[in-house]
């Protein structure tokens, strides 16, 4: 199997896109809302996109693992922003000229700050020595997750640095129908992006766990295979989001063989999301985590521990995983 692209920067639309001044259907406090044309876009054609692999594009946070103090370290997104003068200049900039090309930033003044461990994503451009913020005014990067730091305690569930183990959703290598929770050693991860999803996740779209016993797991990008994606055609991809039980999904990542990435989102397509049942949730799973073998000692609430109680248990979709109270 084929090592796919790391998510490190905003992936385009496989389309074209315009703006519509209409509240959007993504984020409630937007005014607007960028709308897929049928017109492919360019950068997906130079790069082969009837030849691209078609991955589900799932609905979560991206986090990446790279090594940290010599280790391997799980490592959550985080975006330098302009402060609000500058995203003010910026934003007056962007409207008078319909394009931020010519924008002239400052970072060093204009940027908030984030914390010394902070490193830019791959790929961003340096000029001078500093980074260079993208199209949005937005410099993408990492932070490393820090047990203690309760702002990523979410992250922080899912990995276990004494252990050098994350807990991961993948197909099991036995059955590519049968989802798998399995205790991974970070090791295997380096230099992987991911996608966490759960119980307190953008709304938990996919219905994991509960309040009282949370549910978080990683889910490496491009490993959810699309089986029957439909060619890459404006009303063809519409007719199979809506109607077709694959398509019940937030959207969809090609991966081309240059590297690139493109992706469709449903509110590309003026489509509601998410929309009844995922196909995540169609799907068998089960879990494959022994704590016992790793002789360490955690608290009752540790998820790794109360997987382990699962272990080998099966079930028919992932909302039937339930927790030990």
């Amino acid at each position: 199997m084929r090592r796919l692209g790391s998510v490190q920067q905003k992936i385009p639309c496989v389309f074209l896109t315009e703006v519509k001044e209409e509240p959007s259907r993504k984020r409630d406090c937007q005014q607007f809302q960028v709308v897929a044309t049928e017109n492919i876009n360019p950068k997906a054609l130079e790069s082969n996109i009837g030849c691209a692999l078609p991955t589900e594009k799932l609905d979560g946070t991206c986090c990446y693992v790279s090594p940290y103090k010599g280790e391997p370290y799980l490592w959550a997104r985080l975006d330098r922003k302009p402060n609000k003068q500058a995203d003010k200049r910026f934003k007056k900039f962007q409207h008078s000229h319909k394009s931020s090309k010519e924008f002239t930033w400052n970072v060093e003044e204009d940027f908030r700050n984030v914390p010394e461990s902070w490193i830019p994503a791959h790929g961003v451009q340096h000029l001078n020595g500093q980074p260079v913020p993208d199209e949005n005014g937005h410099i993408p990067g990492w932070v490393p997750v820090d047990k203690h730091n309760k702002q990523y305690c979410w992250h922080s569930s899912v990995v276990n640095y004494e252990a050098g183990i994350a807990l991961v959703l993948r197909p099991s290598s036995d059955n590519s129908e049968l989802l798998e929770i399995a205790a991974v050693p970070l090791s295997e991860l380096l230099e992987q992006t991911l996608e966490l999803i759960g119980t307190n996740i953008n709304a938990n779209p996919y219905g994991l766990g509960s309040k009282k016993q949370p549910i978080h797991l990683l889910v490496p990008h491009g490993i959810l295979r699309i089986q029957n994606a439909p060619a890459v055609n404006y009303r063809q991809l519409a007719e199979w989001f809506q109607g077709c039980e694959e398509g019940k999904v937030e959207g969809i990542v090609w991966h081309c063989n240059d590297g690139t990435l493109v992706k469709l989102h449903r509110h590309h397509l003026g489509l509601k999301w998410p929309d009844g049942d995922a196909f995540l949730n169609k799907r068998p799973v089960i879990v494959r985590v022994n704590w016992a073998s790793y002789e360490l000692d955690v608290g009752p609430e540790d998820l790794f521990a109360s997987l382990s109680d699962l272990n080998g248990h099966s079930f028919d979709s992932l909302q039937d995983v339930h927790l030990h109270a």
